[in-house]
């Protein structure tokens, strides 16, 4: 008879209740590896938006709690066909970020975004549904093609919020009465963003433990700590907001645009594929075993209705986090209940409007300071999993055309100009709709090199 485990073995085991102290300091960990780049795309798509600092508070809130109950829904599946059981963390993605920005840019707001979620969710339940027979059209080097140009398409936006915010012209910093050190392009936006980066750098390569993991938010903590003796932080609407208060369904209203419910269709298809390469990494990495096809279906069907219900409580679009199946693949620890405290500690967050105030003080030349190395880990996430496959000629053909057509028909503006409006945004606007469908055409038709 096997001898039941105790203690600090639970922690190597999904069930169970492990130690408390261990238990609280484990899911801090995870907290720290995620919670800037859950918090970041809200603040810049607030920003794209133009959302009133209250409306911000309230978008950031939102994204927040429902990080968390994504998260507990598929620590705790309802059904069999409902949640993954898996010991993962979920958190709004970057991936949507430039299809967003575009939304916004159309005068879409909000709720264009809150709407082609909707459509979105239910294309994630559908791949859900019939996982077994689309799972076989993403090998790697087509997962790894779309990570690599989502991480591409990242980084015009870190290098802007870098500069200070295009948002920040001379003419806006002088009507708003805010200093002029946060115009954009100005040297003291680029000394914060370039000291924030440095500060990561140095965690991330020489530091141990806790202080590596939390690179990022330590390093944007000494970013914010300049901006604030450079008189760039406000924190005047901190005091005035509630110590509690819970998000507002449906606040910023439901619209629906063809085109941008396409774009992010298309988007939620692919990361609901990307969400599988997750699942895979955490069962290898933390349990030693492949995922099933019922925690793969589970898993993706929980994705999508979660973001439905994201949608109608006015957050922004969830998805697993790889940085946090990096830390279960590190230290094998799989119990449900460290997930559990730290999808409680994100939703403890995302109920304090205080908290989410404070966050919008962040200037963004720390923000792009800190979130540029997240955009080029995440670009060189993509390099790995193309890497992971024989760089043939073939697979070579397949990534450098998708991305280049990708990123290049992004980039040049008037590229699609003389299409129709529908047409740019679908297409246009984010690399990553025009390289996905590129690396899936490329893989079907490309006769397959004999071995």
């Amino acid at each position: 008879m096997k001898p039941t485990a105790t203690g600090r073995e639970i922690l190597f085991q999904t069930r169970g209740i492990p130690p408390v102290g261990a238990s609280v300091s484990l899911a801090l960990q995870h907290l720290v590896a995620m919670i800037v780049g859950c918090v970041t795309p809200p603040i810049i798509i607030a920003g794209a938006v133009g959302l009133s600092q209250a409306d911000q508070v309230l978008l950031i809130q939102a994204s927040l709690v429902m990080s968390a109950v994504s998260t507990l829904l598929q620590l705790f599946p309802i059904s069999r066909y409902f949640g993954s059981g898996l010991p993962v963390i979920l958190g709004v993605s970057f991936a949507y970020v430039p299809s967003m920005q575009a939304i916004a840019a159309s005068g879409g707001g909000i709720g264009a975004i809150a709407g082609a979620m909707l459509v979105g969710g239910v294309v994630a339940i559908l791949v859900g549904l019939f996982v077994r027979k689309i799972r076989l059209l993403f090998p790697p080097v087509i997962t790894g093609t779309v990570v690599f140009t989502i991480g591409l398409s990242l980084y015009p936006t870190a290098i802007n919020y870098m500069a200070g915010g295009t948002a920040n012209t001379a003419e806006a910093v002088a009507a708003q009465g805010l200093p002029e050190a946060m115009v954009y392009g100005s040297w003291q936006n680029w000394l914060i963003a370039a000291l924030t980066l440095t500060v990561v750098m140095i965690l991330n390569h020489r530091a141990k433990g806790i202080a590596r993991l939390a690179s990022i938010l330590l390093g944007m903590l000494f970013g914010y700590a300049v901006a604030l003796a450079f008189g760039m932080v406000d924190f005047s609407d901190v005091g005035s907001a509630a110590w509690f208060s819970l998000p507002r369904p449906l606040h910023f209203g439901i619209s629906f645009d063809a085109a941008s419910c396409i774009a992010i269709g298309l988007l939620f298809a692919i990361n609901s594929i990307q969400a599988i390469g997750d699942f895979t990494a955490t069962t290898v990495g933390g349990l030693s075993r492949q995922p099933t096809d019922q925690e793969l279906q589970g898993g993706i069907i929980a994705y999508g209705a979660s973001n439905i219900l994201a949608a109608l409580m006015g957050g922004l679009p969830t998805a697993t986090y790889s940085q946090n199946v990096g830390i279960v693949t590190t230290n094998r620890v799989v119990n449900r209940t460290v997930f559990a405290m730290a999808g409680g500690f994100l939703l403890l967050a995302g109920v304090s409007p205080k908290f989410a105030a404070l966050l919008t003080t962040i200037p963004q030349c720390v923000l792009g300071g800190a979130t540029i190395t997240v955009f080029s880990t995440i670009a060189m996430t993509g390099m790995k999993l193309i890497a992971s496959q024989e760089l043939t000629a073939r697979n070579t053909t397949i990534v450098g055309l998708s991305a280049a057509l990708g990123v290049g028909i992004s980039q040049a503006s008037a590229a699609l100009s003389q299409f129709p409006e529908s047409v740019t945004m679908i297409f246009g606007k984010s690399p990553v709709v025009i390289a996905t469908l590129m690396a899936v055409l490329l893989n079907l038709i490309l006769p397959k090199e004999r071995k």
